[in-house]
């Protein structure tokens, strides 16, 4: 008997739709394969929506992302700059529907995988053997910290923000963390700034705690933040599982996003919640919609991601990982100098998947 899905399908903008299509393209050949049955329910999410319905993230959208199995999403958002979805108040840019919607799904757990995939160092900003077996999971809480605490204001002479993190809100963010680490590496590196900042010190006091206390066969250091990101430039192999906190992890998994060459193959899950959120990193570049040369790797990547974490499906997560992998060595897409746009190389992952279930 089947298994059935139910996905609730953010496309967003600009590229957001044209990836989320190729990416349900390949969900939909692997799924008889496995006897899956995906059911995807599109809904209006970031700039079109808030043209639409007045709001990034209208109701509907938060009420079916709820009763989902697992959300997957596009990109959201415009152009930087003079655009009209940057001239509304605060609460109803783009921006505030991605914080409303992690925050609806109680989503606190960011992951963001970066990998080098083998024969594509050259395209890294770094020398290629410093590049070469990057393989680290960066986890950054997500729902608490600087960008929620309270007070929070502008006033003609003074601007204020507030970091503020409960000991429950670390607890659980750290056993995510060591949780990732058992089945990785068996290393987490803690990243914080407690040399100057107390709430650093006392986020450090319960990640210590929760080590010594539940993982202590788990290594763990600890770097100030600053360190780590010229760490992660420079030598980013020493790293396995780094979690770190809202703000903090939010420029991190940025910088380091760099190291494969290319935004265009990294995904993210968020977890937490009874449903998980699964996107690209990268944005919606306007300047190449419509030119059919979007790359879609983050976005499949993504769904293998949800088909790992959120759905249970671990050996469909495999098969699509190998796929991606091996349109990659074989001729992966423009922005990564190979010669595919967007149809081409889905095309190619689906030729690659497997053609009999395995197990």
């Amino acid at each position: 008997m089947s298994k059935n899905y139910n996905l609730a399908v953010l496309p967003g903008d600009f590229i957001g739709p044209e990836v989320i299509d190729a990416t349900i393209e390949v969900l939909e050949a692997i799924a008889p394969q496995y006897d899956l049955n995906f059911n995807y329910t599109r809904l209006p999410f970031g700039g079109n929506a808030l043209d639409k319905h007045g709001h990034p993230l209208p109701e509907e959208t938060k009420e079916a992302c709820a009763q989902s199995d697992a959300v997957l999403m596009g990109s959201a958002g415009g152009p930087v700059g003079d655009h009209p979805w940057n001239k509304v108040a605060r609460e109803l840019r783009v921006e505030s529907g991605i914080l409303g919607i992690r925050k609806h799904l109680g989503l606190y757990a960011n992951l963001r995988p970066v990998k080098v995939f083998d024969g594509l160092e050259h395209l890294s900003p770094l020398k290629s053997e410093v590049a070469k077996g990057t393989d680290l999971l960066i986890i950054r809480e997500l729902t608490g910290g600087i960008y929620f605490g309270k007070p929070s204001f502008v006033e003609q002479d003074k601007g204020v923000s507030t970091m503020i993190y409960e000991r429950y809100e670390v607890e659980r963010i750290a056993r995510t963390a060591f949780e990732s680490a058992v089945l990785r590496g068996g290393k987490v590196t803690n990243v914080d700034k407690s040399n100057v900042l107390d709430v650093s010190q006392f986020w450090r006091d319960v990640v210590v705690g929760i080590h010594e206390s539940e993982f202590s066969s788990v290594e763990l250091e600890h770097l100030y933040v600053d360190n780590a990101a010229m760490q992660i430039a420079a030598n980013p192999k020493q790293f396995d599982t780094v979690v770190t906190g809202n703000l903090f992890g939010d420029i991190l998994s940025d910088l380091a996003a760099v190291i494969p060459g290319s935004l265009g193959v990294l995904p993210s899950a968020s977890l937490g919640g009874s449903v998980g959120l699964f996107e690209p990193v990268h944005g919606s570049a306007p300047d190449i919609a419509g030119q059919g040369i979007a790359n879609p790797v983050g976005t499949l990547l993504s769904a293998a991601m949800m088909l790992r974490f959120g759905l249970k499906e671990v050996e469909v997560a495999d098969a699509i990982e190998h796929a991606v992998q091996a349109a990659l060595a074989e001729d992966p897409t423009k922005d990564l100098g190979g010669s595919r746009g967007t149809a081409a190389f889905t095309e190619a992952v689906k030729k690659a998947l497997p053609l009999t279930i395995t197990a």
